[in-house]
């Protein structure tokens, strides 16, 4: 593998044109995209599809339609010492903003103390989805969530380790985490919470638990490229960090292949915009050389692509960039499908793909990778990401497509339709990383109601806030910073999922990129 050197990204804007080629239209706006005649479909009905609707005593529906089981059904009850009288179910402040659900973050579970869901399944993996709702709760005033720092394990795994629900979700009102694990002959997980020790009346809550079962070779057995099962052992452990319909639209959960998974668009991560979106919305795909549940069919009949000016392509890097953490590897899972009438053979369209600033793919040939237009398949990488600068939490990981030589391909050109990335447990079968840096006040989305800072400079005669409120703004950004600050020389520190963790680990070598197929 060789690091691109030779070409350098060009940030300025590129003018890119398209012609409207017969079966090709390019729209800006994203279409729902029928499937009629797609053929070798491999429908896939979960053995389980288990919602909980935690702190609600009673069943309820989702605006999507979904049914959630309230825990208050012994089958999902949580398993509280009777000791700890501080496990409550509550309601949040009502009513909800306009875009938070009523199921399931209207109620939750928060406890001082340990507290354990303990659920029968069938053997096999499982995809496992937290949902939080970061806000006060009677009996947990705690409108800032400062307190609300816990751990998270799955039978042997631990998912989350001194988390902040406040901080992983960046100013938006609610946060979803999904991993993906197996569970053993036991047939029974136990989803255990418990608060961290090194806080002062920590305490630790949920809102929603989703557990479904996924197919056994979705990811830890891939038939793609025989790469999955090479660093996928089935005593590993995944965290869905991104998934994403590379040029299309946003695809929710219900509209999924059954494993209710929600796939959002790609603007946010490209580092230049500009580009062409090809869509095919007739084209019958042919799923023969991956499961049909692999992703919904909308991934695969939009895209994006470069220009059709060969001088302008070979120009720049198409590159999207996403923030993960350091320490650990990552699983990249790249979906391709050629449904453009131009590209039939194999060396219409080669091209190359970098990961991380290295070299993956020197001749990426969608046909000569699928056999033929319309035949979705996907590619799957391993990279450990390497520092880069002083940053010692985050980097952007970065996936750059860039054009063949000329000898080597018909068009100058490159295509894309869906991105998948997982961080992967570690030896000790840990997933827990540190939390974001608490992002600035100014842009900081609160749970309820307007922010103080907007009320400090609202217009005379509007509401203001009283100066206690003032005061409990200021002192939680002093807390989260305390929170969050780790001192390098602590060694105490080496073994906790704090900030010090990665930086012994980037210090001591292992923080140099690995890149495998």
């Amino acid at each position: 593998m060789g690091y691109w050197s030779s070409k350098n990204q060009i940030s300025m804007k590129q003018n890119l044109f398209f012609p409207l080629f017969s079966g090709l239209v390019i729209f800006i706006e994203y279409l729902v995209i029928p499937v009629t005649g797609d053929s070798h479909l491999t429908p896939f009905n979960p053995i389980e599809n288990i919602t909980i609707n935690c702190g609600s005593s009673t069943n309820g529906q989702a605006r999507d339609g979904r049914p959630w089981t309230g825990e208050g059904y012994g089958k999902f009850s949580p398993i509280i010492d009777q000791q700890n009288k501080s496990s409550v179910s509550s309601t949040a402040p009502q009513p909800l903003p306009p875009d938070v659900n009523d199921v399931p973050f209207s109620t939750a579970r928060l406890s001082h103390s340990e507290f354990t869901y303990s659920i029968p399944l069938t053997a096999g993996p499982k995809l496992v989805r937290f949902h939080f709702y970061p806000t006060s709760y009677q009996g947990f005033d705690d409108p800032s969530s400062t307190k609300a720092f816990f751990s998270v394990k799955a039978g042997h795994y631990t998912l989350l380790g001194n988390f902040s629900a406040l901080l992983h979700a960046q100013g938006q009102p609610t946060l979803t985490k999904e991993f993906c694990l197996n569970v053993d002959e036991t047939k029974r997980l136990n989803l255990t919470f418990t608060p961290s020790p090194d806080i002062l009346d920590s305490y630790a809550f949920i809102n929603g638990i989703e557990i479904v079962s996924m197919p056994l070779d979705l990811y830890y057995n891939s038939p793609a490229n025989g790469t999955g099962g090479n660093f996928l052992g089935n005593d590993t452990a995944l965290e869905k960090l991104y998934r994403v319909n590379v040029g299309g639209r946003q695809i929710t959960g219900v509209e999924d292949t059954g494993m209710f998974r929600y796939w959002e668009n790609d603007d946010v991560y490209l580092t230049i915009p500009e580009s062409v979106i090809p869509v095919n919305t007739s084209i019958d795909l042919n799923f023969s050389k991956i499961p049909s549940y692999s992703a919904p069919s909308a991934v695969y009949k939009t895209a994006r692509s470069m220009s059709t000016y060969k001088n302008t392509n070979e120009n720049y890097y198409f590159t999207w960039e996403f923030p993960v953490g350091l320490g650990f590897k990552h699983f990249l899972r790249l979906h391709f499908c050629e449904f453009q009438v131009e590209i039939t053979a194999k060396g219409d369209r080669v091209f190359m793909i970098s990961l991380d600033y290295q070299t993956v793919e020197t001749e990426a040939d969608v046909i000569a990778w699928s056999g033929g237009r319309g035949i979705p398949v996907y590619r799957d990488y391993m990279v450990t990401i390497r520092a880069k600068g002083n940053l010692i939490n985050q980097q952007n990981l970065s996936i750059a497509l860039y054009t063949a030589p000329e000898s080597k391909t018909m068009y100058s050109d490159t295509i894309l339709n869906g991105i998948e990335i997982f961080k992967i447990s570690d030896d000790s079968l840990n997933l827990a990383g540190p939390n974001p840096d608490p992002i600035p006040i100014e842009d900081m989305r609160p749970p309820i109601g307007e922010s103080v800072a907007i009320n400090c400079l609202a217009a005379e005669g509007s509401k203001r806030p009283a100066m206690s409120e003032v005061v409990c703004g200021l002192e939680l950004s002093l807390q989260l910073q305390e929170i969050n600050e780790v001192n390098p020389s602590d060694e105490s520190h080496v073994n906790d999922s704090t900030v010090n963790d990665y930086h012994v680990l980037f210090t001591s070598g292992s923080g140099s990129m690995n890149v495998g197929r």
